[in-house]
């Protein structure tokens, strides 16, 4: 019994901070485990797909994060439920439909993994889609296309250059794309984006 109230606890507690950076050590303590049990109880969430553990791209460059996994629940009702959000706020819709966009993704790719990206300096792009034979796919979540800054991207870019570089964003009813300085952005709905990550290699979207 109380092995199952620490692995609730730590349920409860990963929902809230559904989106964030995951370190073991940190629900070790309120959850009253080992940092090894907390590892064990995130691979069986892991496994049972109630929470999707994203882990960091990087070709191992000394500044960027390498290890540290980002997780999301798989239900944002759940997780606006452990959040306390009985009324949605503007700020709330983007951390949302960054969620909802993953599960999508997660969907049409049928297990080929998604990664984020983050460098030391903060840069960081929402997801990164690395497939066999193709350059990198770099996506960012908004909610409102008007929301997007270049910075991230352009930092991603400025070390990887090749690929394609995508804002999806709620209210997008077309496609279209901007060259901002040396970085071209392609903005998309939902389901260009989902057009886009199941193509055949060298079909045009």
């Amino acid at each position: 019994m109380e092995r199952r109230n620490s692995f609730q606890r730590f349920v409860k507690l990963l929902l809230a901070q559904s989106g964030g950076m995951f370190e073991a050590t940190a629900f070790a303590r309120p959850c009253e485990v080992s940092r090894t049990t907390v590892s064990n109880y995130l691979s069986v969430l892991e496994a049972t797909h109630v929470a999707h553990v994203i882990r960091p791209f990087s070709a191992r460059r000394a500044t960027e994060i390498v290890t540290a996994p980002k997780v999301y629940g798989f239900d944002t009702g759940f997780i606006c439920y452990y959040r306390g959000w009985l009324a949605l706020r503007s700020d709330d819709l983007g951390p949302l439909w960054e969620h909802f966009v993953l599960n999508e993704m997660q969907a049409a790719l049928q297990g080929e993994p998604v990664h984020y990206w983050r460098d030391k300096a903060g840069h960081e792009v929402d997801f990164v889609v690395k497939r066999r034979g193709r350059p990198l796919m770099a996506i960012e979540c908004k909610w409102s296309a008007n929301d997007f800054a270049v910075q991230n991207f352009r930092a991603f870019r400025h070390r990887y250059p090749e690929g394609e570089s995508i804002v999806v964003a709620h209210d997008i009813d077309r496609a279209y794309v901007h060259d901002l300085g040396r970085i071209r952005v392609t903005f998309d709905n939902l389901k260009g984006l989902i057009r886009r990550l199941t193509r055949k290699a060298g079909e045009r979207a």
